[in-house]
C-alpha cells in the first residue's frame, strides 16, 4: 500500500507524538501535514519533524487521504461544521478525541468512514495503546491505514463495538493516572518507613518498570506472576492480604465503572 498523505488538524503533544513516530517508522515529511491555531505550536512541530504546517484547517486537508482530528473535544463540532464543506469524498477521518461518538461526527461531518480512537499518554514515548472502532464506511484498506497511524506509537487494537471505548477509556485511557497514583502513594509509604524520598521514589519507579516489562514479555497472565512472587507467610503475602482485606479489587472495578460512566456522560454532554 503506498504511503497516506496524512493532515493533522491540531497540532499538540498527541498529535506531535503521532507525528513523530510515523517519522521514526519512515515516513517521508512531505507525506504529512499539520493544522494549528497557534503560530509557536505550529513553527515548533515544523521544525522538530520537517512537515508543513498551515493556519488553515481547510487547507490543511486538502488532498490528504486520512485527516486526523487531533483538537479538543469542546471545540470539536465547530472545527468539524468548519471543514464540513471542504472535505473530499473518500478521505478517512480519524477522531482521537475523547468524548466524541462517530454518529456526532458524521451529523457535523456528514456520512464519512470514521476511525474513533482512544489512545493514552505513553504514546508520548512510543509506549502507547489505542483502542480503534471503524464504522461501516471505513474499507479495509482505510482500517490498515488507521492502523498504521495509531501502531506508530504503540499497540493498536481494534473493537467490534463503539459502547466498548468507554470501557478502553476507563482501563488504557485513564490507566496511566491509576498506577501514577499507586507509585505516588507506595513513595510516601516508603518515606514514613524510613527511606529518603528520593530513594523511594527511585525504587517505586524501577519496581512499576520491571514488574510491567516482566508481565508483558511473559507467557502467563498477571495473577500467576503474583502468585509466583508471594511465598506462603512471607512479606509479599502479608501486603497483599492487607490489600484485600482493604476490598482492593471492589475498589478498583468500582473506580473503573465510574471512568466509564464519565465517558459515557461525556459522549452524550459533547455530541449534542
Amino acid at each position: 500500500m503506498t504511503t497516506p498523505r496524512i493532515a493533522f488538524i491540531g497540532a499538540g503533544n498527541m498529535a506531535a507524538s503521532l507525528i513523530g513516530g510515523l517519522r521514526a517508522q519512515g515516513v517521508d515529511a512531505d507525506a504529512i501535514r499539520a493544522s494549528d491555531h497557534g503560530a509557536e505550536q505550529r513553527a515548533k512541530i515544523a521544525a522538530e519533524h520537517g512537515i508543513e504546517t498551515f493556519a488553515s484547517n481547510a487547507e490543511a486537508i486538502q488532498g490528504a487521504d486520512v485527516i486526523v482530528l487531533a483538537v479538543k473535544p469542546q471545540v470539536m463540532k465547530d472545527v468539524c461544521l468548519e471543514l464540513a464543506a471542504h472535505i473530499e469524498d473518500g478521505q478517512l477521518i480519524v477522531s482521537i478525541a475523547a468524548g466524541i461518538t462517530s454518529a456526532s461526527l458524521e451529523h457535523w461531518l456528514g456520512p464519512r468512514p470514521v476511525v474513533r480512537c482512544m489512545p493514552n499518554t505513553p504514546a508520548l514515548l512510543r509506549q502507547g495503546v489505542s483502542g480503534l472502532y471503524a464504522n461501516a464506511r471505513v474499507s479495509a484498506a482505510q482500517r490498515q491505514r488507521a492502523e498504521q497511524l495509531l501502531g506508530a506509537v504503540g499497540l493498536a487494537l481494534w473493537l467490534d463495538e463503539e459502547r466498548l471505548i468507554d470501557a478502553v477509556t476507563a482501563v488504557s485511557g485513564s490507566g496511566p493516572a491509576y498506577f501514577f497514583l499507586l507509585i505516588e502513594a507506595m513513595t510516601a509509604a516508603g518515606e514514613k518507613l524510613g527511606l529518603p524520598r528520593a530513594t523511594a521514589e527511585q525504587l517505586c519507579l524501577h519496581t512499576a518498570l520491571g514488574a510491567a516489562r516482566m508481565a508483558v514479555a511473559s507467557d502467563v497472565d498477571a495473577a500467576e506472576l503474583r502468585r509466583r512472587v508471594t511465598s506462603p507467610a512471607g512479606t509479599t503475602e502479608a501486603a497483599i492480604k492487607t490489600f484485600q482485606a482493604g476490598g482492593f479489587e471492589a475498589l478498583v472495578e468500582n473506580a473503573l465503572n465510574a471512568a466509564a460512566r464519565r465517558s459515557a456522560e461525556l459522549a452524550e454532554q459533547l455530541g449534542q
